[in-house]
């Protein structure tokens, strides 16, 4: 097991992206990554990893995705790939049901959800890093969707901006598992200090709760 201890002081989990259109029955992404997920229990692994944090008294963040509205991308002059997806798709629309949290990861009370990010980085032209320093974070947890897009992004982001970054790679989810080995195994271990499994990382934080609670 990976030796991991975690400071609450300058750590926190950052949760990418738990809409309902992504990691809920009915969803329209999820059709698109269901058998990752399933496989490797995404979502109650996401859950469990959110639970320990809160236990631990870290501090929670979300980046969430830019929500479709009508009218959006219409007069851009260059629109990516992915965008024009969204744009296709109306992914996570505002005022439906697809682009609302899904229940298990609302925010509790005090936990910050940063402004949204219209590509793939949960930090590009958002108020995330702001946010961040502001409560003092240096380390981040990270789960969330999806393993090669949003999570890569925002973990490669991260590393540029001088955070320390732990990804949970079974609490992350993508469209085939080759592209999870490209993500996981290829790119990020470049960018994260840890890659880390769901019962790794509930142990380093229960240890680390043990710790505080010890000093407190």
């Amino acid at each position: 097991m990976t030796d991991l201890s975690y400071d609450k002081t300058v750590t926190a989990l950052l949760v990418v992206d738990p809409y309902n259109d992504f990691i809920s029955e009915g969803g329209k992404i999820w059709p698109r990554i269901k058998a990752v997920a399933e496989s490797n229990n995404c979502v109650p692994h996401m859950q469990q990893v959110l639970q320990a944090a809160r236990d631990a008294k870290l501090r929670v963040f979300y980046a969430m995705h830019h929500r479709y509205r009508e009218g959006d991308y219409a007069s851009w002059k260059y629109i990516a790939p992915i965008q024009r997806r969204a744009w296709k798709n109306r992914s996570f629309e505002f005022g439906t049901w697809g682009g609302e949290f899904r229940a298990e990861f609302v925010p509790a009370p005090g936990e910050i959800v940063a402004s949204e990010h219209w590509c793939s980085s949960g930090f590009a032209n958002t108020d995330l890093d702001l946010q961040l320093k502001r409560h003092g974070v240096q380390r981040l947890i990270v789960i969330g969707l999806i393993a090669h897009t949003c999570i890569e992004a925002t973990v490669r982001f991260a590393a540029e901006l001088g955070y320390d970054v732990t990804v949970v790679k079974d609490a992350v989810a993508d469209y085939s598992e080759e592209m999870m080995h490209a993500a996981l195994d290829i790119n990020m271990p470049n960018y994260a200090s840890a890659i880390v499994t769901t019962d790794e990382i509930v142990a380093a934080l229960s240890s680390s709760r043990v710790a505080i609670i010890a000093a407190e």
